[in-house]
């Protein structure tokens, strides 16, 4: 690793201050230590003021370790350690280009001389303050080789011709488009796919799992239709139950209202109805079969008779 140091005196801000916005996003990254481990914040912090300042200075280290109760040397020592901090200014975009192995088989040497041709050598910014850029170790995008990564966006599949429009594009204002710059999807393989090229073969509905959606799709309309057919029963029973409820608040209130002969006349047989006998005629030897008795006639009085005594 080369070795890596502070930017020169003359290019080096007076002071740094972080916006207020950040300084409660500090205030809650610092909150995440235990007390008088503050220090485990060094990171975090380093990078908030890389976002906001594009680079970080000597006052910013400063800074930093002021915030966090730390010598200014161990800042230091961290900052110069990881090569993710820039140690000098940067335009407003920093173009990081890949030269490690994929990226240098694929083309990468072009893509430097374009760096040098348009914008200067490394670390140079353009005078217009739009461009800078870096020769990097690998980003981890090797299947779309040669590639660069500009600000926090990664540009792939580049060639000398669509790498200079792009440059050109990003100092003019114009809009860009990150990701892969010959018209690929993500990192599938150029010219289309070359294996698989049967969606049977990943699909699953060799298996019968091809069929998942459809099988969701009946799912979801069978307990549609049991919640409707439920929600219709238990109004129809609501409704019944109403109705039943009506009618036997109605009943009371009917009888109540009928005239006392109307209710008088209740308890009689109708004329059509054949007259029953009484329980005391029904006890009598002649509804048992047995004869009735006779009751004794008086004697009329004849003349011949006497009177009795």
């Amino acid at each position: 690793m080369s070795v890596r140091r502070l930017a020169p005196d003359p290019v080096q801000p007076a002071s740094f201050a972080f916006t207020p916005a950040n300084e409660n996003w500090i205030d809650q990254q610092i909150a995440k230590y235990p007390a008088g481990r503050q220090a485990s914040a060094v990171i975090p912090l380093l990078w908030k003021a890389q976002e906001q300042e594009g680079w970080v200075s000597r006052a910013v280290i400063e800074t930093v370790a002021k915030r966090l109760g730390m010598a200014p040397m161990r800042v230091l020592e961290v900052a110069t350690f990881y090569t993710m901090f820039n140690l000098q200014p940067v335009g407003e975009y920093f173009v990081q280009l890949c030269g490690t192995t994929p990226c240098a088989l694929r083309g990468a040497e072009a893509l430097k001389k374009v760096c040098e041709e348009v914008i200067g050598p490394q670390s140079t910014v353009t005078a217009d303050g739009k461009l800078s850029w870096l020769e990097v170790e690998c980003l981890g995008a090797c299947c779309n080789a040669p590639m660069a990564q500009i600000n926090v966006d990664y540009y792939e599949d580049l060639t000398p011709a669509n790498f200079r429009q792009l440059l050109d594009d990003l100092r003019s204002g114009r809009p860009t488009k990150p990701g892969p710059q010959n018209g690929r999807v993500g990192s599938e393989p150029e010219g289309g796919a070359n294996t698989l090229t049967d969606k049977a073969l990943y699909d699953g509905s060799m298996i019968g799992a091809g069929d998942w959606q459809k099988r969701v799709l009946e799912q979801r309309k069978a307990a549609a239709e049991a919640a409707a057919a439920k929600a219709a029963a238990e109004a129809e029973a609501k409704k019944a139950a109403e109705a039943e409820a009506k009618k036997a608040e109605a009943t009371p209130a009917a009888v109540a209202e009928k005239p006392a002969t109307e209710t008088a006349a209740a308890g009689r047989p109708k004329p059509s109805e054949p007259v029953q006998p009484s329980s005391a005629a029904q006890d009598t030897p002649a509804a048992e079969g047995k004869p009735k008795p006779t009751r004794a006639r008086a004697k009329t009085a004849k003349s011949g008779d006497k009177p009795a005594e």
